[in-house]
């Protein structure tokens, strides 16, 4: 291990980019060739079934067996005629990740052979073991069935040789174990109440859709880097290392060119991407070293989430492809930018209307107020809950430093769109002229169009108004989107009955339409305005005043998660049929479960590292300055020797004093985890890791951040930051 460092560094070196394979068609002839779509399906299947399928995934209309068993017909015929063997049910279990079990085409035939076989009975239904998964205890080994069950609005698609079906994922019991089934339920709750209240400007309207446009942040490491870091390897992210003498402070690396290497792997990617149908558009420096960011068009929000997982499971592989490791980690550097996942949100209709946009006239004015407020209220009156929904183990790393937002939710507007919600809170009724048919006059006037690319840019705030969309910047780079996606769909849904409910209490008492709309309006925009907040979301004045607001403002990961049992969650998840109480409570202990264990490994790895790496090289080099302080007194007078080895002493006092902290930290911290170990209740187990554990990593990695300033560079094992970062 002492000399892998500098063999590893050597070879990375010498490393060139890969030449990548390019396709003889332009992308729009390749894009979505591995995926079974609409112009699939119109080949493929018949007639009928394919008019019966695209109602299904258009309007939901429910599949009848016989369906089912001719898409799987068309479906195996087109995967066949693609070299596909085999074919899995993919799914979005608790893990943040994904899930596959790839069977064959492959069937007894009863004449002593094989035939190629895919009914719609497999097509729709498989039963994974739901016990092996996290399931929060709905689910035990004595009883283990669970079922993934189709998802027709989502393509299938084929990758290698392998038909990948979506699926939903849900225990025997019928309770959601996936972040897919929670996720489609909560789309389809704020398209019903986003639709009703649409209907009050454009009765024409029949659905509303909720869109999502990602933009994926990760670091490229090489892979022989990567290797020679047990911390990297194990957990994601550097454990110790004392920042490079250079790193992000000249700002030379965001929207710098991209180094050869990276730009083959994005190439790479992006054709695969491509293929699968991910619209992949955006490539780019970020602001880190060996920091990079990947962004597509827009898409329908459930699509748009799996399309995220896939291309987090291509980066992956192709990355390896090209001698780098991906690292999807909020915050693998200390010191430097982390990596976010910016979900950009917003709703539109059938009809073509961009809700979160500004119109040409009053009335559409008002329909765009109407919609801003009520997802500002929406997100005021969850805002525990939303943070609860963005919140990890690994995103704790991330926020409220290096351009990441703060632990604290708000939403940022802009001057413009601030002073049209002052006016109106503080316009009187009077104001506001209603002329019946003639329509709507009101002395907010018209909000420019140039309101769409009029609103500054904050980057401090975890949810910000960005011209026609909502940009909820707070998700983490390894974050499955769903989970944030489910909370604020199903809180938006939520209030957007509310709203309807008492326009319509309002109206049938004698109100005008616009005129109650106005007052429900008036009153939200008042009840919800101690969620906006456009100044600096780093001052240590924000968070006293956030407080005072009566924003949600803790900081421990494991307390945080209580927002999704209190009582207005539950109530607002039920109401909206997204989930039940005891599904709330499953994902709860999941969470708790979730957060003890990925800083357990951490203790596990610091711990090891530090008592089998750090401080055996330190004492080798410690002994070595020994060594000289003794031949120093051989070779001069006393005080000669004493003067010429006074900082040779005293490096040799620094690393004994830091060898036996970092020792005896380690020795406390196995022991404190023993004692937390033998807690039962989730919930507590991980608050104790949260309060002994986390504190003592940090401590312990000063000490080791410190050795590194003063041990030979020589005898040092592990790659150092400048390396990690710099060498691409």
């Amino acid at each position: 291990m002492s000399k892998l460092r500098f063999h590893v560094v050597e070879d990375a070196f010498k490393k060139k980019a890969v030449n990548v394979q390019l396709p003889k068609e332009r992308p729009s002839e390749y894009y979505g060739s591995l995926v079974f779509n609409r112009a699939k399906m119109f080949k493929y299947l018949p007639e009928k079934t394919y008019q019966q399928l695209v109602n299904s995934i258009d309007n939901g209309a429910p599949l009848g067996r016989e369906v089912a068993d001719a898409v799987a017909a068309g479906m195996k015929k087109w995967a066949l005629e693609m070299g596909v063997t085999h074919y899995t049910h993919w799914f979005h279990p608790l893990t943040e990740g994904t899930a596959e079990k790839h069977d064959a085409f492959v069937e007894h035939d009863g004449k002593g052979g094989m035939i190629e076989e895919f009914s719609g009975k497999l097509l729709i239904q498989q039963e994974p073991d739901a016990s092996s998964f996290p399931n929060g205890g709905i689910r035990n080994t004595f009883e283990a069935r669970g079922y993934s069950a189709w998802d027709p609005s989502s393509p299938a698609f084929i990758v290698g040789d392998t038909l990948c079906i979506p699926t939903i994922f849900i225990a025997y019991t019928g309770e959601s174990l996936d972040y897919k089934a929670p996720l489609i339920k909560a789309l389809e709750a704020v398209n019903k109440s986003a639709t009703a209240v649409c209907n009050y400007f454009n009765p024409e309207v029949k659905k509303v859709v909720a869109y999502l446009g990602w933009e994926q942040e990760y670091f490229l490491v090489d892979e022989g880097l990567y290797a020679a870091r047990p911390d990297l390897l194990l957990t994601g992210r550097t454990l110790m290392g004392h920042e490079s003498s250079k790193n992000q402070q000249l700002e030379d690396h965001y929207f710098g060119a991209i180094p050869t290497r990276v730009a083959a792997f994005m190439q790479d990617l992006e054709i695969e991407s491509l293929k699968l149908g991910i619209p992949v558009k955006t490539r780019h420096n970020e602001v880190a070293p060996n920091q990079f960011e990947l962004a597509p068009i827009y898409e329908e929000c459930n699509l748009a989430n799996d399309h995220n997982l896939l291309l987090m499971s291509l980066m992956r592989k192709i990355a390896r492809a090209h001698g780098f490791r991906v690292l999807l980690h909020e915050k693998p550097f200390k010191g430097v930018n982390g990596s976010g996942k910016h979900n950009n949100w917003s709703l539109g209709t059938d009809t073509g209307i961009l809700l979160m946009g500004p119109g040409k006239n009053t009335t559409e004015n008002l329909r765009f107020v109407t919609f801003v407020v009520n997802v500002l209220k929406a997100v005021y009156d969850h805002n525990a809950l939303l943070k609860a929904s963005i919140s990890s183990a690994t995103n704790a790393h991330r926020l409220g430093a290096n351009e990441a937002p703060p632990a604290i939710i708000s939403s940022f507007l802009g001057s413009q769109l601030s002073q049209v919600l002052d006016h109106l809170i503080n316009s009187k009724p009077e104001d506001f002229n209603l002329a019946g048919k003639q329509g709507l006059k009101l002395d907010i006037g018209q909000i420019p169009e140039l309101l769409i690319d009029n609103t500054d840019r904050n980057r401090t705030s975890p949810f910000a108004f960005t011209g026609n969309r909502f940009e909820f910047r707070a998700v983490g780079s390894s974050a499955n989107c769903a989970s944030a996606m489910l909370a604020l769909n199903a809180a938006v849904a939520h209030q957007l009955a509310k709203f309807k409910e008492e326009v319509d209490a309002k109206i049938a008492a004698g109100t005008e339409k616009f005129a109650a709309i106005l007052e429900v309006i008036r009153k939200d925009a008042q009840a919800c305005k101690a969620i906006i907040f456009d100044g600096n979301g780093y001052s240590d004045e924000w968070k006293k005043e956030a407080m005072a607001r009566g924003l949600d403002c803790e900081t421990s990961v494991p307390v945080i998660f209580d927002a999704y049992l209190t009582e207005s969650s539950i109530k607002m998840f039920e109401s909206t049929g997204v989930m039940t109480e005891k599904e709330l409570i499953a994902r709860n202990e999941v969470k708790w479960e979730m957060y003890t264990k990925k800083i357990q490994i951490e203790a596990r790895v610091l711990g090891d590292l530090a008592m089998n790496h750090i401080i055996p090289m330190a004492t080798k080099y410690q002994s070595s300055l020994i060594d000289n302080v003794y031949k120093m007194k051989d070779l001069f007078p006393g005080d000669k020797a004493q003067l010429l080895s006074s900082k040779n002493i005293e490096i040799i006092e620094d690393i004994a004093n830091r060898t036996i902290f970092i020792k005896e930290k380690v020795d406390a911290m196995v022991e404190a985890r023993k004692v937390a170990n033998k807690i039962e209740c989730e919930r507590s187990k991980a608050i104790a890791y949260h309060d002994q554990i986390v504190p003592m990593l940090e401590e312990i990695r000063y000490h080791i951040d410190k050795l590194e300033l003063v041990v030979d560079d020589q005898m040092w094992t592990l790659p150092k930051y400048r390396e990690l970062l710099f060498i691409r």
